[in-house]
């Protein structure tokens, strides 16, 4: 079993780096193979203070969305998201709308139970709001977003 897997690997070697059969030998290192291959520098170690500095989030608090005031709102108008686990400010993705597609929504983490959001420029009508966290995400229910 371990030739078998040997004569496989290295057989990935010499397709990979386009080397032919008969150049390579079973068992010899192939240049080009590996993390050069793609022209990739290889992992050197790590740094501590930037391991130290690392936030560690909880990805095991999925988020959830008790409240959202006002229910509708005209675009430019602040809305405040209530709810649970939105994680740490460095751990939390952001804000969509279902209505606005990917436009980038301006909001403003409060802490890991609010966010205040600005009501972006798209067409009246029902809209669900997304709050994106460490923990996955979570949807609103429908929400009016009214006339300018």
């Amino acid at each position: 079993m371990r030739n078998y897997l040997t004569t496989i690997l290295g057989l990935a070697l010499i397709v990979g780096t386009g080397v032919a059969p008969a150049q390579a030998q079973q068992g010899s290192t192939v240049e080009g193979a590996g993390f050069t291959l793609f022209d990739t520098e290889s992992i050197k170690g790590s740094d501590t203070s930037k391991v130290e500095k690392d936030p560690v989030c909880d990805r095991s608090k999925r988020p959830k969305i008790a409240k959202v005031e006002p229910d509708e709102a005209k675009p430019g108008d602040k809305v405040v998201i209530t709810g649970e686990n939105f994680g740490t400010k460095e751990c939390f993705h952001g804000v969509a709308f279902s209505a606005a597609g990917p436009t980038k929504i301006e909001y403003q983490f409060v802490n890991e139970t609010t966010i205040e959001v600005t009501v972006p420029d798209v067409r009246p009508g029902m809209s669900f709001i997304d709050v994106v966290a460490g923990g996955g995400n979570a949807r609103s229910k429908g929400f009016l977003v009214q006339a300018k």
